[in-house]
């Protein structure tokens, strides 16, 4: 009990330490471990036999995807980010809309497709977080003297 504990609290450190794009990138893998978890029971419950113990956990793996996809929805910003982020809402609602036939469907390929792109998208928010990041510590600090 006390190993659960010690990691529930460090997971919840993580998550209030984490910077905004951290943030992001921990959403977009743990989006890219549930549809890769469901996607691995699609798989196995392909075939002659198919298992419907399997569907409920399919089911949660998607619905759970479809929850952080709204949450990136929702983080948006349309004031700063223009046509970056109607683009953004623009797809990440065809997300939820594959996934949710997908789902229905029990179509791999669909849900696949969204785990690519979304797998695309997280190391790209990771380039431009890591560029920023790096900019950020090779400028001086603006207002700051440190000759004296």
């Amino acid at each position: 009990m006390t190993y659960t504990n010690g990691l529930t609290a460090y997971k919840e450190t993580r998550i209030k330490t984490a910077s905004q794009g951290q943030l992001i990138i921990m959403l977009y893998d743990e989006a890219v471990r549930q549809l890769d978890l469901g996607l691995e029971l699609l798989r196995r419950n392909t075939g002659e036999k198919k298992d419907p113990g399997c569907i409920e956990p399919i089911n949660r793996a998607i619905l759970k995807t479809q929850e952080i996809i709204t949450e990136l929805m929702v983080s948006l910003d349309f004031e700063q980010g223009g046509d970056i982020s109607r683009n953004l809402f623009s797809l990440y609602t065809w997300f939820n809309q594959e996934l949710l036939e997908g789902n229905i469907a029990q179509d791999s390929h669909k849900v696949q497709n969204v785990r690519n792109m979304m797998d695309e998208l997280r190391g790209a928010w990771n380039e431009v977080i890591s560029r920023t990041q790096a900019d950020g510590l090779a400028r001086p600090a603006e207002g700051i003297n440190i000759a004296g």
